[in-house]
């Protein structure tokens, strides 16, 4: 059969598995749209009103189903817009293909209309960056970029299409399907060190994360761990990823570290880390373990051998898979219970938040929120203050998943949440979203609405960027500058696109309203009237401001 390039890399797709793109129409891919014409039921284009929102849905999918997020974007301004998402699927460690459409060979190197070198500009922000020349290398390139974005420490992988390579015409076959390739895993005689390791400490600790667990994984570990009596911290923001009704799970590493987890970190004699890069955040930007060579005895467990002894020395590197490893492992006994036993109790005890100085008081919404939501929800946050209350104040139960990004980037929340209602359409998603944050990516409303993948909206609506007013107070007290903010009517934004909107001005009317929002069937949007002053579940703005002034004063 002789088709077109975009005809075989849209039948590539659909034979390696790939079910629903996110995108941006453009010129440049016009072949692609036109092959995707006919694939209705097999390969999905959803319809994106901003390349960063689609990007950052496609990044949400690979993390919420460990297949690839598909993205189409154009070229130029199309892939800028869309290179956050980029970024965060790096920065998360999940799985994404990205075409981007490019000018044609003829012209290629005279800085033609949004002309841009994809190789120089992504080559150090994807796990591979890419350009098909020749039509006849569809099926070979797509084939190693779908194994480079899904195996080792999974990423994206960016692939520029240019205008003449999709409309030439070629008699490659498609590929027949994915290849299978195996979780690298370990053997005996490893497991055993392992073992030896552990059954020698005091303060034993499972530091895990990364977004490639499987169900059975994750269920080996948590077995594992309980048959060992280890407390678990998972890593930033990836504590969905572990049942934190177990006895043993103690907590997340990450932004707004509460004490207790900062005190089993350093305190902790061996760390087995498995599935973990060791970010900036998990690691108190590196202050929690000493560089390169931590006091405490280290064991990194990781699909890569790229990420073993990256940063820190371990005393036993592993290259093994999560899953692979978690199942091989055996239950080791020792004097440590009064270790895990205290910390799971300040884990418990953290979930408290004191009442908030709001006239809606978001620990009040939490603890409602966690008696009411089904167990299978999916919570989505972007970046800002706000996301500590979904990220810290939340139980996720092996069913639950969190799709927040590493990368710290706003904006991403809501495409998230879309792209969790177009994963599983029966789930329910809830978006938490600062004012700020919710307006990076508000037009993606629109796309939701079009999709039928219509979340609910928590906007946390205190009339600033949070995060840097509190940063702001800590270093320049008093001294305001660019951080107030004047946002539209959100409610009748919401009811604009054809959502349930609803301002809730009271603690004690976010009940009821919350089930109008459930019950509307159109998706909704919350505006929660949050005070400035309650800027953290523990310290007010007045009190950072306070404190730092006092330091001034005293310096």
């Amino acid at each position: 059969m002789i088709r077109n390039g975009g005809q075989l890399l849209v039948d590539c797709l659909i034979a390696l598995g790939a079910t629903k793109g996110f995108g941006v129409p453009g010129e440049s891919y016009l072949a692609v749209l036109d092959a995707l014409h006919d694939t209705g039921g097999k390969l999905d284009f959803v319809l994106c009103r901003n390349e960063g929102g689609a990007a950052f849905m496609s990044a949400a999918w690979g993390k919420l189903t460990n297949s690839p997020g598909i993205c189409f974007v154009t070229r130029g301004p199309g892939v800028t817009n869309a290179s956050i998402g980029i970024h965060t699927a790096m920065q998360d460690s999940t799985p994404m293909l990205i075409f981007v459409g490019q000018v044609g060979t003829d012209m290629k190197g005279r800085e033609a209309f949004q002309e841009i070198d994809y190789r120089a500009v992504f080559g150090s922000m994807a796990k591979w960056a890419v350009e098909i020349d020749d039509v006849d290398r569809v099926p070979e390139i797509l084939a190693r970029a779908w194994k480079t974005a899904t195996t080792g420490r999974p990423g994206p992988v960016v692939i520029a299409l240019p205008e003449d390579m999709l409309t030439n015409m070629t008699e490659a076959a498609p590929l027949a399907g994915a290849s299978v390739v195996r979780e690298p895993s370990t053997d005996g005689a490893t497991v055993a060190d392992v073992a030896g390791l552990l059954s020698g400490s005091s303060r034993p600790l499972i530091l895990m994360g990364g977004s490639n667990w499987s169900a059975e994984g994750a269920t080996a570990l948590q077995s594992f761990a309980e048959a060992s009596d280890i407390p678990v911290i998972a890593a930033f923001r990836y504590q969905d990823q572990f049942d934190n009704h177990s006895p043993v799970f103690a907590g997340e590493a990450g932004v707004g570290m509460p004490p207790h987890a900062r005190r089993l970190l350093t305190e902790a004699d061996t760390i087995l880390a498995i599935n973990v890069r060791f970010g900036e955040m998990t690691t108190d930007a590196y202050t929690l373990l000493k560089v390169p060579e931590p006091q405490q005895k280290l064991i990194h467990v990781h699909a890569s051998d790229a990420e073993i002894g990256k940063i820190y020395v371990p005393a036993l590197g592993i290259q093994a898979g999560p899953n692979a490893f978690a199942k091989a492992l055996t239950p080791v006994k020792g004097g440590w219970a009064d270790w895990r036993a205290q910390a799971r109790a300040e884990f418990e005890a953290s979930l408290d938040a004191p009442a908030q100085p709001s006239p809606v008081d978001m620990g009040t919404v939490m603890r409602h929120l966690t008696q009411v939501l089904p167990d299978d929800v999916i919570l989505t946050n972007g970046a800002g203050n706000f996301s500590v209350w979904p990220n810290k104040f939340f139980k996720f139960g092996p069913k639950a998943r969190l799709l927040a990004p590493q990368s710290g980037a706003m904006g991403y929340g809501l495409p998230a949440a879309i792209a969790a209602r177009v994963a599983f359409p029966d789930r329910m998603a809830i978006c938490f979203a600062g004012d700020g944050d919710f307006q990076m990516n508000l037009q993606e409303l629109a796309t939701a609405a079009q999709a039928g993948a219509q979340p609910i909206v928590l906007i946390l609506n205190n009339g600033i960027y949070g995060t840097i007013r509190a940063h702001q107070e800590r270093h320049y007290p008093g001294r305001v500058s660019g951080t107030d903010m004047v946002s539209p009517d959100f409610a009748m934004l919401a009811r604009s696109y054809g959502f349930h909107g609803e301002r809730v001005e009271r603690t004690e009317d976010f009940a009821a309203a919350f089930e109008r929002a459930r019950a509307s069937g159109t998706g909704a949007v919350l505006d929660l009237a949050i005070s400035e002053e309650a800027l953290t579940p523990r310290r007010t703005l007045s009190q950072m401001r306070e404190a730092a002034l006092a330091a001034q004063g005293a310096g």
